[in-house]
């Protein structure tokens, strides 16, 4: 319980991470893709850490109620009676926030794939 309690940051942090990579792999493929003036396939990476993201994201809040359950069925007392459900706890809120910008994230991934990227003067 204490490993799964401790997961619930890790997972939060590597998801932010994970979203922030995948905007720096968009943000180079646009620039080489301008550079070289011509339509590069999109790299697939992105979508691999796009979905990365999210899926932590979700994983860290199932993993902060499955740990909640555990402890409220063991000791019969709230989630942050216990050490490791206040860790859970404390660290699933900033959690709720960061999943919106991930899927922005993925939203992004998708939307800028798809439409293709102005290329500018390649006269």
């Amino acid at each position: 319980m204490a490993i799964a309690a401790l997961l619930v940051p890790v997972m939060t942090v590597a998801g932010v991470v994970s979203s922030l990579h995948a905007q720096d792999i968009e943000n180079d493929w646009s620039w080489q893709q301008q550079r070289a003036c011509r339509q590069m396939p999109f790299p697939m990476t992105e979508y691999a850490a796009a979905w990365l993201g999210v899926a932590l994201g979700v994983a860290a809040v199932i993993a902060c109620v499955l740990v909640g359950k555990r402890i409220h069925r063991r000791d019969n007392v709230p989630l942050w009676r216990r050490w490791p459900g206040l860790v859970a706890f404390v660290c699933v809120w900033p959690n709720l926030l960061t999943i919106p910008m991930e899927l922005i994230t993925l939203y992004e991934a998708y939307s800028i794939a798809g439409s293709g990227v102005f290329l500018g003067d390649c006269g």
